[in-house]
């Protein structure tokens, strides 16, 4: 029918009534909003998908007066989880529906907002980073081979030690230079599983472990495979599952960590100012300290790092390989609970 199709595409999240207030539709935002299906939704009472207190009184009143009610910076519960919406209540004269019930997650907007104001940061740090590693990464160059002609004309090799240091030293700082600038061509995106992808990482990091952390897998066997650069994507995800290992193991025995990886699909998600049908969620979560509420904001610059020998490098990195994936990472922490969530676009 083409008002479900209408209704299906739209970023609002519509639930549909009847004469009882049973569900008779959710388009597909609702769905997303609630963590509900329309089929394991149907016929049932709205109160049992979400609560509010006066959600009830204004639905009936919108039946009995058939006039249009809107509610501002409400406080809904979903799943026992407090969303703060705008809702509107709207009569309607249609078989089996008798009241449409609009909801606008508010935190969604301020998530959106709060996640433009990052991305734009994170540019203005990375761009900063750039132009710093190509002014180091000039005299880098002159300086080795400084080093390499001077040490052909020392016949001391007690002084060639020194020589010898130079270059090592300048390899080292040109390969932390290559590190911030990062990958300069385009990916090369082709359609790939992306659970292969995850099952790689943990591979690689069972192997760095010797399998003393445990890892936890919750994945979404539905998610259709997405357009990615394998090697970047591998890269990228295995920096934020090394991250949480590094900070389990620098409060605990790695025995006693535990990494779980989740997917999901989302739909109608915002990213970058762009609405995406379709988008890939990876949640990476650890049971380590969680992050500082200070280093929150700025963990993904450049050269931040909560670990002493850390570089800083490795965040970054993988929000600048999602970022090429036109996705990105958000991350939020409490103690005992680290989450990074990637999200990248199902269809580009």
């Amino acid at each position: 029918m083409i008002e479900q199709f209408v209704l299906g595409n739209l970023n609002t999240a519509v639930i549909a009534l009847d004469q009882d207030l049973r569900v008779s539709y959710l388009n597909h935002a609702a769905e997303n909003l609630l963590d509900i299906s329309e089929r394991r939704s149907y016929s049932q009472p709205v109160e049992t998908l979400l609560t509010q207190p006066s959600l009830e009184d204004d639905l009936k009143r919108a039946q009995s007066q058939q006039q249009q009610f809107t509610r501002r910076k409400a406080c809904i519960s979903i799943n026992n989880e407090p969303v703060t919406v705008d809702y509107t209540v709207t009569p309607v004269d249609y078989p089996k529906i008798s009241v449409l019930l609009e909801i606008h997650p508010r935190d969604r907007l301020q998530r959106i907002t709060r996640e433009a104001s990052l991305v734009a940061k994170q540019e203005t740090a990375k761009s900063l980073a750039r132009g710093m590693a190509h002014e180091v990464k000039n005299p880098l160059g002159g300086i080795r081979g400084a080093a390499q002609l001077l040490e052909r004309q020392l016949a001391d090799n007690d002084q060639k030690e020194f020589t010898t240091i130079i270059i090592e030293e300048v390899d080292r700082l040109r390969d932390l230079v290559d590190q911030m600038l990062g990958p300069v061509k385009p990916p090369s995106l082709k359609a790939l599983n992306v659970h292969e992808v995850i099952e790689r990482v943990v591979q690689l990091t069972e192997a760095e472990t010797d399998g003393a952390i445990q890892f936890v897998r919750d994945y979404d066997p539905s998610i259709p495979e997405i357009p990615a650069d394998r090697e970047r994507l591998i890269q990228a995800i295995l920096n934020l599952v090394r991250n949480a290992m590094q900070a389990i193991e620098q409060h605990m025995p790695l025995s006693d960590g535990q990494i779980t990886i989740q997917t999901r699909i989302i739909r109608q998600f915002t990213i970058a100012n762009e609405c995406c049908r379709l988008v890939c969620n990876i949640s990476i979560i650890d049971n380590g300290p969680g992050i500082p509420e200070d280093m929150i904001e700025t963990i993904f610059y450049p050269m931040i790092s909560g670990r002493a020998e850390g570089t800083g490098l490795g965040l970054p990195m993988s929000q600048s390989i999602i970022s090429q994936h036109k996705g990105l990472i958000e991350c939020e922490s409490k103690p005992g609970r680290t989450c990074f969530n990637v999200y990248i676009p199902i269809a580009l």
